[in-house]
């Protein structure tokens, strides 16, 4: 008997949350947890930012006026990396 095996390349789910907001769409915590199934959505937005992503939060009102914070991946301002910079080095970017 010829037996075919079928190879199926699993993706993490913060792997997911990153392609997802490269799209330039933003979520909530409760928005990330439903979609992606991550039951720890700050430790979801560390791990890509300790992965060099910049995810910025950003405090909204919603629809039914509960506030919440959104994250989307942004690009950082020349301040932004200078001070990151002062903070652990040039050998931060090298």
């Amino acid at each position: 008997m010829n037996s075919t095996t079928k190879t199926v390349a699993t993706v993490s789910k913060t792997a997911k949350l990153n392609t997802y907001l490269k799209t330039g769409a933003s979520v909530t915590a409760k928005q990330i947890t439903s979609r992606f199934g991550l039951k720890n959505p700050r430790e979801a937005i560390r791990k890509l930012r300790q992965d060099g992503v910049c995810v910025y939060s950003n405090a909204t009102t919603m629809s039914d006026g509960t506030k919440a914070i959104k994250y989307r991946i942004g690009t950082p301002s020349k301040a932004m990396v200078a001070a990151a910079a002062r903070l652990a080095g040039a050998e931060l970017f090298a």
